[in-house]
């Protein structure tokens, strides 16, 4: 994740049950390659112990007696004003009135104070709390200072109710985090469309034609656009993965769904990466076949050609003003991508060898070839389709410029 490579995150813990979550938390991000200093509260030390962080993190973890130790006088100043990001999860109900009302009575939120980074919570009560026109109002004081806020979810909560409280969990907090530190990225202010995944074209209620494509790389464009501050919108077709934090999703499973979808919006930028059919049964059946029936014989017919649609035609160029597409191909690979670049009027197209095994549909990595509408062309090296989506979103960025 080199959106948090080398980043200085200050994490606040405080007195919840959910303080145990943190721990994984803490430990994510600085596997990722962020600095992690944490503080803990007075009650966030009656949940978990410091040397619980200081395992995970490798770090000192802070507490209310550092604030007044012989730096008293410059430790919240230093922590508040070199971290890039100051995330309190779990946040109480105290401790966000605290931080709307301006309370600094501990070395958390003396730092909150003291700090010029932008502020992310996560908020974690019990039943009714968050709820409470008084948590509301302190809610809405943060938010018109510009604090960040993630979660709470609903669920089942401490006390054995169920209602809205719960910290959100670690994995969906980094992507939160993630969204905040790329709030001024090389993308930011533009609005981005990714495709991503295999189409499915029905045979009959029951059965499609579909293809191997995973979504693996769409999903990871869709990330490395929001890592760079994009305002992005995933249109996607079924797939196990999960939609990264920040995205807009758009469901879709057919071609012409895909197609109608992409019809509605307008971008700075569109990455086809979706694996989109280019044939589909003439003719679906409005009940599922029976193999008493016999074999049946499925006539297909030409697909809509999405790419060719959207960005050959006039009305497509002014819609999107940079366009990428990508090339699977098993043969053939350079000519293949070559014509589909200019026949479907592309800025830059990415090839990729489904025959190698460790590239292509499925794996976790890739190896592309970016042709260039100019006629130039860069090879990238076997790399991991989240260092892939990153080249990819660093050249669109340029050509935005």
């Amino acid at each position: 994740m080199s959106i948090l490579s080398g980043k200085h995150i200050l994490l606040g813990v405080t007195g919840s049950i959910a303080a145990y979550k943190a721990t994984d938390l803490a430990s994510k991000l600085t596997q990722a390659g962020a600095q992690v200093d944490v503080i803990l509260t007075g009650a966030g030390e009656k949940f978990i112990t410091p040397l619980t962080f200081q395992s995970v993190t490798g770090r000192k973890a802070f507490t209310d007696k550092d604030l007044w130790g012989d730096e008293a006088h410059v430790m919240h100043i230093s922590l508040g004003k070199t971290a890039d990001l100051l995330v309190i999860a779990p946040c109480t109900a105290s401790t966000m009135a605290k931080l709307a009302h301006g309370i600094a009575d501990n070395l958390l939120t003396v730092t909150a104070l003291a700090s010029t980074c932008p502020i992310l919570i996560a908020p974690a009560m019990d039943g009714g709390m968050f709820d409470h026109p008084a948590t509301q109002k302190n809610l809405n004081t943060l938010l018109s200072r510009g604090c960040l806020v993630a979660g709470p979810a609903a669920g089942h909560l401490a006390s054995g109710m169920t209602g809205v409280g719960r910290m959100l969990e670690p994995m969906e907090l980094v992507g939160h985090v993630r969204a905040a530190l790329g709030k001024h990225g090389t993308l930011a202010g533009k609005k981005v469309i990714v495709t991503a995944g295999g189409t499915q074209e029905a045979i009959d209620p029951v059965r499609v034609i579909t293809n191997h494509s995973s979504g693996k790389q769409g999903y990871a464009l869709a990330q490395a656009a929001i890592d760079a501050g994009a305002e992005v919108t995933l249109i996607t077709t079924p797939t196990s993965l999960t939609p990264p934090v920040g995205a807009k999703v758009v469901n879709v499973k057919s071609v012409q769904e895909m197609l109608d979808a992409l019809m509605n919006e307008s971008a700075d930028a569109l990455i086809m990466a979706a694996a989109a059919a280019d044939f589909r049964p003439k003719n679906i059946a409005q009940n599922k076949l029976k193999k008493r029936d016999g074999i049946p014989q499925i006539e297909l017919e030409a697909a809509p050609d999405i790419l060719k649609t959207v960005s050959g035609s006039p009305v497509g160029a002014k819609r999107f003003k940079v366009t990428v597409g990508f090339a699977a191909e098993s043969q053939s690979l350079l000519e293949n991508a070559s014509e589909k670049l200019k026949s479907k009027g592309l800025d830059f197209i990415a090839a990729n060898d489904i025959s190698a095994t460790d590239a292509g549909f499925a794996v976790e990595t890739n190896r592309i070839t970016l042709l260039f509408k100019d006629g130039t062309q860069e090879i990238l090296p076997l790399m991991s389709k989240t260092e892939a989506a990153e080249k990819i979103t660093e050249h669109i960025a340029r050509l935005l410029e």
